[in-house]
């Protein structure tokens, strides 16, 4: 009877019959979900103070008009809150999910600031996106006219993917090359699910391919196709690869079975999830269940791998950083959320090398404290002399962030300059980088950065190759 009255409540005085078959009963939790969601969409949409000075706006990297759509949601103008939503970002249900909103525009938000709690803009962002798809909002790729012109785009994640709308809609032939199996790149293989669902990602993926983006997958720039067959292919070529090389613990006994890079450790769980034979997942070698599971690492991909560890039924999670909370670089919300779940983190404690010979038994950790400013301004770890113990651990996950390969060698490309990171050196407007005709976007050029400013780069590039191809044509016809 408890029950019965709750759900009266719920749906607004809706009866629900007591037999009913089980399509017409999901019909009507449906119809509950979507009156709850616009109800909770609109009341937090009200809450935006329209104040004179969007920082929300301003700190958004893609300077979402975030003020106006807030605004139309608020007033049930849903179709129009899409519409604005989309014309700066090509993946808002993507970015309403996975932004680190706490650093960017929520962080920002004129009444968060003032002490009453954020909107909740990614929450709205992604309800006001996937009502979009549902409502058959979301419009085909369809340009108004073919274009000769042919643009290939090494890379097939949120930059490259970014590129490939904006230059397909505007006629151009485009054709994406990505060394993985699916495109996405970490969206598909880097994120965890329970963070950005596939299906959302592969729902991006088809909306491409049905507009006439070309994917190569499988296709390993350097080995399967040179860099100089590519550029002969396309009048413009954008690298989009983004940075996998990770970076490695240097450390005794830093070979040992059991100790694995966080993106392998990722993709092992996110191919299982896809129903893949993944031998790795299956042998245990790249899953955590039963084990003592050690981190190392504070950003936002220490965090995917700790709250991966949980849900596949570790015995413990620990994460190991050598600053101290305030200091971490991951999303506060992520290692909030990963508390709340059970995760340890030890703070000020980094890792001095590992124990149990050819099979990992623990972690040999080093207290640290915070010594003075670097030139970046943070203190710099101190190692406390004296302070070491030992970590039992049977999996430890290195997550200390990534690097790019050395592109211009793999490819053959000396001519392609670098910077002494080695990331792409490439015109910070324009994206060009040393190669006539050749863009870049994305982590390449910045480092390992977040997807919404991979998706603005790409944006950005593609602007600037339409721009290039409107030239060297103009200079043809003469």
């Amino acid at each position: 009877m408890a029950t019965q009255k709750m759900l009266k409540f719920v749906t607004v005085g809706k009866e629900m019959p007591e037999k009913r078959d089980a399509s017409s009963r999901a019909q009507d939790f449906h119809e509950i979900y979507r009156e709850f969601a616009d109800r909770k969409a609109a009341e937090q949409a009200s809450r935006c103070s329209q104040c004179g000075v969007p920082y929300c706006q301003s700190h958004c990297p893609l300077h979402n008009n975030i003020p106006d759509w807030l605004k139309l949601t608020a007033e049930g103008r849903l179709q129009e809150a899409y519409e604005l939503s989309q014309a700066t970002n090509t993946f808002p249900e993507i970015c309403g999910r996975i932004c680190p909103q706490d650093r960017l525009c929520e962080g920002n938000c004129v009444i968060e600031q003032s002490g009453h709690g954020t909107v909740t803009i990614g929450a709205v962002e992604k309800y006001i996106t996937d009502t979009a798809w549902e409502e058959g909002w979301v419009k085909p790729i369809r340009p108004r006219a073919e274009r000769p012109e042919s643009v290939g785009i090494i890379g097939a994640g949120p930059g490259g993917l970014a590129a490939a709308d904006l230059l397909r809609r505007q006629g151009v032939q485009v054709t994406v090359y990505d060394r993985y199996d699916r495109a996405g790149g970490l969206m598909t293989y880097g994120i965890p699910g329970f963070k950005l669902e596939k299906d959302v990602v592969e729902r991006r993926n088809a909306q491409l391919a049905d507009g006439g983006v070309n994917f190569v997958l499988n296709c390993n720039v350097g080995e399967d196709i040179t860099f100089d067959a590519i550029r002969g292919q396309h009048d413009a070529v954008l690298i989009a690869t983004g940075v996998y090389k990770a970076r490695d613990i240097e450390a005794p006994g830093v070979g040992a079975k059991g100790i694995v890079k966080a993106l392998d450790y990722l993709t092992a769980s996110n191919r299982h999830g896809f129903g893949d034979e993944v031998p790795e997942y299956d042998s245990g070698e790249l899953n955590a269940s039963g084990k003592r599971v050690v981190v190392i690492g504070g950003g936002d991909t220490a965090m995917d791998c700790v709250r991966t560890a949980i849900r596949q039924g570790a015995l413990s999670v620990k994460c190991l950083y050598r600053r101290d909370r305030a200091n971490m670089p991951g999303s506060q919300r992520e290692v909030a959320n990963a508390e709340e779940e059970g995760v340890e983190f030890v703070w000020l404690s980094a890792p001095k090398g590992f124990t149990g010979g050819t099979e990992v038994e623990g972690v040999m950790v080093q207290k640290m404290r915070l010594g003075p400013a670097d030139a970046t301004g943070r203190q710099t770890p101190e190692v406390i002399e004296g302070a070491d113990y030992v970590e039992p651990a049977d999996l430890v996950i290195q997550a200390l962030g990534f690097e790019p390969e050395d592109l211009p060698t793999l490819w053959g490309v000396p001519e392609l300059k670098v910077t002494r990171w080695g990331t792409i050196k490439a015109d910070f407007r324009t994206h060009e980088t040393s190669l006539p005709g050749v863009y870049a976007a994305g982590d390449i050029v910045r480092g390992a950065s977040l997807v919404v400013w991979a998706i603005r780069d790409g944006r950005e590039a593609a602007e600037a190759i339409l721009g290039y191809l409107a030239q060297t044509g103009a200079v043809a016809a003469e």
